[in-house]
């Protein structure tokens, strides 16, 4: 029996060990259940983010599209502008050298007026007319100039 006693022995504390050895690998287990569980949330959090951002990114997308679209307007519009501007500065220019042309007219008038003016007045004085007179002469002269 003494051969029993010891192969019982060894089989208590094979099941001792093999029972501290169980209770390791269900603890091993039980963290490694509460780790996956842990991963799995992250995952599922990182998914949720990943999906915001392309949300995001979708909406960044369509408001660039959006502001292209407003810029290409916009700029259309300046150069519609800038040409409506050249046009009106070119009529600007033109009616601006007609003033200036017609001012000059005027002044070669008034000069040529007051040359008639003292004519008349030379030839009134010296040939004794009335002004009356006088102004139907240089009317006929004048008519007959142009």
């Amino acid at each position: 029996m003494k051969g029993g006693k010891k192969i019982i022995t060894k089989l208590e504390v094979r099941i001792a060990e093999l029972s501290s050895e169980y209770e390791n690998t269900q603890r091993k287990s039980a963290e490694a259940g509460k780790e996956t569980a842990k991963q799995e949330r992250k995952i599922h959090e990182l998914q949720f983010q990943i999906d915001e951002s392309k949300k995001g990114f979708q909406r960044m997308m369509e408001l660039v599209d959006t502001l292209q679209n407003k810029l290409r307007v916009q700029k259309k519009q300046l150069e519609e502008a800038e040409e409506l501007a050249n046009v009106n500065a070119h009529k600007y220019r033109h009616v601006q050298r007609q003033i200036d042309e017609a001012e000059e007219r005027a002044d070669h008038a008034e000069n040529s007026l007051s040359v008639v003016r003292s004519r008349t007045r030379s030839l009134t004085a010296s040939s004794g007319l009335t002004p009356s007179k006088s102004a139907a002469v240089v009317r006929t002269r004048s008519r007959t100039n142009f």
